[in-house]
């Protein structure tokens, strides 16, 4: 009797000369007048399985010597230790059904494929070395995720993909309508679009972030989180930005800015630390191939503290160095990708986590400082990507909330339960968000933000 197994549980076996039966799709095969050699993969870890086929199988001239890459087999033998370098054991087939050939035009052969032209692929880019370690690592974030949360308390809310709400007030929405279906599309007696006689009764789009609705629930349950897909419609094409991504956010009642800096350094660090543990071939793998200190550089991460610096310090800090960037900085300014890098890299070779920036620079609903010209914000600063992680003391008070939101413009009508939240037992509490493909990038060095998310979406393309 033979036992169905995966490649990573073979490799984990303490002895060899048992039976199994392994699926999976060919990488290569060579042959000899004798016998052939089939590596297999089947996704479960990085490393693949040599089957050893011998010209004695009954169909081994009508089938096996035709089998191709990306073909998909069924093999069963006996497993044997394998006398090569670089394999722990090889499996001497006594069974190959081929379950489906690959023509010769299947696009993954055994050579070197730039990302870029596996984007043009992406239904076929998982079967890669890079992407499938990617994504065995995005399993495994998304695991740590929960795991950490779950651990101190937090419950994990679903929010609505759908809003009527701008969390970020940019106005960088999806629209979400049905109104094109309309011959006529129905207009106010300004000449704007009447969604009031759209599906939902008013203008909604994809959410951009889940954290006003995440606030609600955490006044109630104390600590919550939500980690799911957001949605931006700016039109960028950076390696940095996604037209839809994934986005991990806490809410937590009763803390203040210090408690919500620490829960951020130590996620970060649990993350890191979780994927150097569980994750050690992708790290391996990652640092062989993409960045030849990222072993290195993460167990640093998880040694060593962050560094705390005020928004008024780090700028002093930059401002000695404007001669050397590209967007010069003064006190009032946001704090770019390159500023960031140089606090990382240069000035702490540390995360920093910067806090208290200028209120005109930051979200409407952080909490404003007594000096009444900053407010209790962070963010979680890594080298090579900058922010990770962006947070803030949420403004508990209602006069202040309403103050702010008359000031940048909003209709007050279009948040009135978020405002409710401050006039019924209203509390200090505070929360952060995640990028997660940002965490992704950081993990692998890998350099562009699409290869490091299943089927990226950004302008002009929403294939697959």
């Amino acid at each position: 009797m033979s036992f169905d197994m995966r490649i990573k549980e073979v490799l984990s076996l303490n002895q060899a000369n048992i039976k199994i039966k392994i699926c999976g799709w060919v990488k290569t095969r060579r042959d000899t007048k004798a016998f052939s050699f089939i590596e297999i993969s089947d996704g479960s870890c990085i490393s693949s399985l040599q089957i050893f086929a011998d010209s004695s199988l009954p169909n081994y001239e009508s089938e096996i010597l035709k089998i191709t890459t990306g073909s998909a087999i069924e093999c069963e033998g006996l497993l044997k230790d394998s006398p090569g370098k670089g394999q722990k054991y090889e499996l001497h087939a006594t069974k190959i059904n081929i379950l489906s050939y690959a023509p010769q035009n299947y696009p993954l052969q055994k050579k070197h494929h730039s990302l870029e032209f596996l984007r043009e692929i992406a239904h076929l880019r998982p079967r890669t070395n890079t992407i499938a370690a990617v994504m065995r690592l995005r399993h495994s974030m998304s695991i740590a995720i929960h795991n950490f949360f779950n651990d101190r308390g937090f419950f994990y809310i679903h929010t609505p993909i759908i809003s009527a709400s701008d969390c970020e007030g940019a106005g960088e929405m999806f629209r979400v309508t049905t109104l094109l279906k309309e011959k006529d599309i129905p207009r106010n007696e300004k000449g704007e679009i009447d969604y009031s006689k759209d599906f939902f009764g008013k203008k909604t789009g994809l959410t951009v972030s889940g954290q006003l609705e995440a606030e609600a629930y955490a006044l109630a349950l104390g600590r919550v989180y939500t980690f799911g897909p957001t949605f931006r419609a700016e039109n960028s094409n950076t390696a940095r930005h996604l037209s839809e991504f994934w986005m991990v956010e806490p809410e937590a009642s009763f803390f203040t800015l210090e408690d919500d800096m620490n829960l951020a350094e130590d996620f970060i660090k649990y993350l890191v630390d979780y994927a150097l543990t569980k994750n050690f071939d992708e790290i391996d793998f990652f640092t062989r191939h993409y960045d030849p200190l990222l072993y290195d550089s993460l167990k640093k991460i998880v040694k060593d503290p962050f560094k705390r610096i005020p928004y008024t310090e780090a700028i002093q800090i930059l401002e000695k160095e404007n001669e050397n960037f590209e967007f010069k900085v003064k006190w009032g300014s946001d704090i770019q990708s390159e500023h960031e890098r140089f606090l990382t890299e240069k000035s702490f070779s540390s995360p920093v986590i910067v806090f208290d920036y200028p209120k005109n620079i930051k979200a409407f609903y952080m909490k404003q400082n007594s000096d009444q010209k900053t407010v209790r914000a962070m963010d979680v600063l890594v080298p090579k990507i900058g922010e990770l992680i962006g947070g803030s003391e949420r403004e508990d008070r209602l006069e202040f909330l309403e103050n702010r939101m008359k000031e940048l413009g909003f209709n007050m009508q279009d948040y009135w339960w978020y405002l409710d939240l401050r006039k019924f037992g209203s509390a200090p509490h505070s929360g952060f968000g995640l990028g997660f493909e940002r965490l992704m990038l950081f993990l692998t060095g890998i350099q562009n933000i699409r290869d490091v998310i299943p089927f990226p979406r950004w302008p002009a393309n929403a294939e697959f």
